[in-house]
């Protein structure tokens, strides 16, 4: 195990960011996507490490709209089809942020690496 020097923050989407996924493609009442079932679709940012309250408020202050941005491209990559107005409050109402002070890296055997994001390889999916 390696002690990372990171925090992490993870982030799930609420029933109001669902619904708008759902808008995207309407479908009728069992085809919907419930909260239920993207569950498990939660991201994990590591981000400098934090060790009060308000170094983390202030962090994600900073960098709210790019998680949101990001959050939003996974399921949609054409912004015209994103909600109009991308502050706070959206932030707020679409996504729920958990801070975790640690973040360990279980894998003993492969180095850790880094790369920029692509956002075409977010979007690859199993099937392409």
């Amino acid at each position: 195990m390696k002690l990372l020097n990171r925090s992490a923050l993870s982030v799930k989407p609420t029933q109001a960011f669902v619904d708008w996924v759902n808008s995207l493609e309407p479908t009728v009442g069992e085809d919907d996507l419930t909260l239920e079932d993207i569950a498990g679709e939660n991201t994990v940012y590591l981000i400098p490490e934090m060790d009060t309250p308000e170094a983390l408020t202030a962090y994600v202050e900073e960098r709210y709209v790019d998680i949101l941005e990001n959050e939003l491209r996974a399921w949609e990559e054409d912004e015209r089809q994103w909600p109009e107005t991308l502050g706070r409050a959206l932030f707020v109402e679409f996504l729920v942020v958990e801070h975790s002070y640690l973040a360990i890296d279980l894998d003993d055997e492969g180095e850790l690496e880094t790369s920029e994001i692509d956002d075409e390889l977010l979007m690859e999916t199993d099937e392409e």
